[in-house]
């Protein structure tokens, strides 16, 4: 079996999310977390038949709230998160194309207010495993890599 080199990512990168933004958003390589989050405002969960849907925005700029982009997403489900002051709360899960360095892959992020965290992302293990090696002591291993289409 050839198995595929693992690339190197640091404690920070920037990620595309083609879908919703052609900024690019810093995250936070989170080994912590096992969900990825997304920093989003005026959540609001409307149902339609049998789906519900988010709408909500985006702010792809770190300490900025412009641009705000207007976005929608299938919810696949409401989770528990327990965050890392140990304050749980249920969140819209949506499933999302990332795009980190030369990889695209699809993942499951959950939809909170980040507004008091450091980054308007966080990438958890279940978006990293199988993918991506952590060097905690290196910051934007992959931003060259990461061209937007």
């Amino acid at each position: 079996m050839n198995k595929k080199p693992l690339i190197e990512v640091g404690w920070r990168e920037e990620v595309l999310i083609p879908e919703l933004t052609k900024h690019k958003i810093k995250a936070k390589v989170d080994t912590g977390a096992r969900t990825s989050a997304l920093h989003v405002t005026n959540l609001e969960l409307i149902p339609r038949g049998t789906k519900t849907y988010a709408h909500f925005k985006i702010h792809p700029m770190q300490d900025s709230s412009t641009p705000a982009i207007k976005c929608v997403a299938k919810v696949l489900e409401q989770r528990k998160i327990r965050s890392s002051t140990g304050h749980a709360s249920i969140r819209p899960v949506i499933s999302l194309e990332l795009k980190v360095g030369s990889e695209t892959f699809e993942t499951e992020v959950t939809l909170v207010n980040r507004d008091l965290m450091g980054f308007r992302m966080l990438l958890g293990r279940k978006a990293l495993k199988g993918r991506f090696t952590v060097n905690v002591a290196k910051s934007f291993r992959t931003s060259k890599k990461l061209k937007k289409k």
